[in-house]
């Protein structure tokens, strides 16, 4: 299946237009191209429209919440009109608390922050390191990697019903932290079923929904979840913001994630010289500093730019694209893709391979170098998942070492291709016939390792 079969197709839409689809980059074998920007999972470029509507307010941008001038009031109003068009595109619930931060990252520190005392986290070793890691003052299981969405939601209720009694006796609060969609294999995670076994043991649930937001709607009120954190920067809009949305009470409760100004409602002195401090219960608690207008406004710009064009056509268009790399592979034995739940699960624009005979780090240079494709190679931040999705024996070293690898674990690094509303038919078939030719004919040029990473070697 080629994917000019796919653009025959009426039920799929055109790209939406992006930033840098006309870049054009060198090719160590002489001459440029045009570049293949295939890492959306990492970062996706700005759609056009997102880019278009922030060089409009950026002559009006002003002081946010705090000046009486027309600008500051100008930016107030955006700002909030930001946040509400955020919760109306996660169907948030009313009394839901939209929280602009700087990254999915930030949005679950922020939440980790926020658990109260005791709280109990389970999260299982599939994710990313961004909800893997920030429950550190926090009691935390870690489960195995399920096999079928089905084993993920047993292995929940197994651990949710065995959970450990609290200090004070008695099951105390609980936290399920998961993925909607793994920014390693692509695969949808079962969050609604999730959702119904975490409240039915008393736990709460937050959605990282980093992947899966730029390519599904997402419905808080939809999939039950108490939170969902997402990246602006993988939703079209990499100016630096990013959302917490949800449950509003722990959120009250918790001390403000950074004290400042506009998190402070009132600030006093006391006659001890020491300062007393009445903070914000509404999203501006965690919210101090000038908050970063620009980025919220283009997430608010991104998410009515992906409503508009219509989801269903995003995904129809988006799966036929994966089809067409996958079938377009099928042919070439020595690619292995990597899947926790089969070849035929559901997924986003999310692939994840190794090729026989190369190490992952050498074959992503090649592709850039020698094709002009930017992909990602390495452990993706979900290093226990990569671990356990190749296996305990790393492959052949190849020419090129690994740059997130240990000891021993030289060349166990994948490859990641990844695409989204933006990726034009060619880059997907100049990606189908560059893997085909590195396989059958291998590299045209010499490569060696530089600071970990492999690269051309231009010494010659």
């Amino acid at each position: 299946m080629s994917v000019s079969t796919v653009a025959a197709d009426q039920s799929v839409c055109a790209p939406l237009p992006v930033l840098g689809r006309d870049v054009t980059v060198p090719l160590v074998t002489g001459g440029e191209v045009t570049y293949a920007a295939l890492d959306y999972a990492a970062s996706a470029p700005a759609l056009q429209r997102v880019w278009d509507d922030v060089a409009a307010y950026a002559p009006y941008y002003g002081s946010v919440h705090r000046g009486a001038g027309y600008l500051s009031q100008l930016s107030t109003d955006l700002f909030e009109n930001a946040r509400r068009t955020v919760a109306e595109f996660l169907d948030c619930r009313e009394g839901d608390q939209v929280i602009f931060t700087r990254s999915t990252t930030d949005s679950l520190n922020l939440l980790a922050a926020a658990l109260p005392a005791d709280c109990q986290v389970f999260v299982f070793e599939t994710e990313h390191h961004a909800a893997l890691l920030p429950w550190r003052n926090a009691r935390v299981t870690c489960l195995d990697a399920p096999r079928s969405p089905r084993e993920a939601v047993e292995t929940l209720e197994r651990a949710l019903a065995g959970r450990s009694v609290s200090t004070e006796g008695g099951h105390g609060p609980a936290l399920v932290c998961v993925t909607g969609a793994s920014n390693v294999t692509g695969e949808l995670w079962p969050v609604r079923e999730l959702a119904a076994a975490a409240h039915a043991h008393g736990a709460r649930i937050v959605l990282d929904a980093a992947q899966l937001a730029p390519h599904h709607p997402v419905s808080v009120a939809g999939l039950d979840v108490d939170w969902v954190a997402f990246s602006g920067h993988k939703l079209y809009a990499p100016f630096g913001s990013g959302v917490l949305a949800g449950r509003a009470d722990w959120l009250r409760a918790a001390e403000p994630y950074l004290a400042g100004g506009g998190a402070s409602r009132k600030v006093g002195r006391r006659d001890d010289g020491g300062v007393d401090v009445e903070w914000h219960d509404s999203a501006a608690r965690h919210e101090a500093g000038s908050p970063n207008v620009i980025g919220a406004y283009a997430v608010a710009s991104a998410c009515k730019a992906l409503t508009e064009a219509g989801f269903d056509t995003l995904v129809a268009r988006e799966q036929y694209l994966i089809r067409a790399v996958r079938e377009g592979l099928a042919g070439v034995p020595q690619v292995r893709f990597l899947s926790l739940f089969g070849d035929d699960a559901p997924r986003v624009g999310v692939l994840s391979f190794v090729v026989e005979g190369w190490n992952s780090s050498h074959f992503a240079a090649a592709l850039s170098a020698e094709y002009g494709i930017g992909v990602r190679d390495g452990l993706f931040c979900a290093h226990p998942l990569v671990r356990t999705l190749l296996g305990s024996d790393p492959q052949s070293q190849g020419e090129c070492g690994s740059p997130e690898a240990v000891p021993g674990e030289k060349s166990l690094n994948a490859i990641r291709v990844s695409f989204g509303a933006g990726t034009p038919d060619e880059h997907v078939e100049r990606f189908v016939r560059a893997v085909r030719e590195l396989v059958t004919d291998g590299a045209k040029w010499n490569y060696r390792t530089e600071d970990g990473r492999c690269v051309p070697d231009t010494s010659a």
